[in-house]
């Protein structure tokens, strides 16, 4: 019997939990707060960033959005960055991706103060977690980290296959499944043989952005399957990048799409915030 994983039903538990905190560190005179910078008028981003608007107001974080024109220049981006950077009430600043062509984004991510950087993305926080020292976890793969643990998915000796090599997915995962004693092979688009990989695999997170591509004969029986993937068919549905109606009947878990590692993207940023006032009033 397949278990369907509910990242909603988890995520919401986490955001109940992160509320209770956040109304105790209040009462120490700590007000979490999180500044989105979104560059451009990208359709998607709009909807993430409404998103996270509304997950801060449900727990009590308070935000601040600065929507600036595409047309922006690199110094002024980062001028509006180091801004937030100096300002004491500012816990976590996250610039909303992708942004326009011509602005460089690994700077960008590279002038965000680590103690702020509570997407995980600043190259001092990406190597603190390959060292497998406390920092700021990109928000997806914390997520999934979060779903195994809540499920009871042990990953200690486990073979994982990841699909996917991006730097806000595929490669911060590799260090997160190392650090509980996984197993861990990376395949990406000029992988060689993949279904020979894939079928291997005890678990399969799959991060590539193509709809369906993963089929029932690519997994084995009773694989844990996570599909990070987000995709709209022609006729508007969204789908992940594994078919999930032939693969679940293989499956020992999966997560669906929606409402399985989405909700908790957002979850685990709502955490990031909360742990950055935390330590940021420790250290004043």
């Amino acid at each position: 019997m397949t278990t369907i994983i509910n990242g909603k039903k988890v995520s919401q538990k986490i955001r109940e939990e992160l509320k209770e905190e956040c109304e105790e560190i209040k009462k120490q005179g700590i007000i979490p707060k999180l500044a989105v910078i979104m560059v451009g008028d990208n359709p998607a981003s709009k909807v993430y960033v409404r998103n996270k608007n509304k997950a801060c107001q449900e727990i009590g974080i308070e935000y601040e959005e600065y929507f600036l024109k595409s047309e922006i220049t690199q110094e002024k981006l980062i001028e509006l960055i180091e801004d937030l950077n100096n300002r004491k009430d500012i816990n976590g600043i996250l610039l909303q991706s992708p942004i326009p062509n011509h602005l460089d984004i690994n700077e960008a991510f590279r002038k965000i103060s680590p103690e702020k950087d509570v997407d995980g993305f600043h190259p001092a926080n990406v190597g603190k977690l390959i060292l497998n020292q406390d920092t700021f976890v990109s928000c997806t793969p914390y997520g999934i980290m979060k779903l195994f643990a809540e499920y009871n998915i042990d990953l200690n000796g486990k073979h994982v296959v990841i699909l996917g090599r991006s730097n806000i997915v595929g490669k911060p995962l590799i260090a997160c499944c190392l650090n509980r004693n996984a197993t861990v092979t990376v395949c990406h688009s000029k992988t060689e043989n993949l279904e020979e990989h894939t079928k291997k695999a005890d678990i399969l997170i799959v991060a590539i952005g193509k709809a369906n591509f993963v089929k029932k004969e690519m997994i084995k029986d009773g694989a844990v399957i996570i599909d990070v993937g987000i995709n709209r068919t022609d006729e508007g549905k969204l789908t992940g990048d594994v078919d999930f109606e032939n693969v679940k009947d293989v499956a020992g878990y999966i997560t669906p799409v929606p409402g399985g590692v989405g909700p908790m993207t957002i979850a685990m940023l709502m955490n990031n915030v909360i742990k950055a006032a935390r330590l940021q009033n420790k250290n004043n």
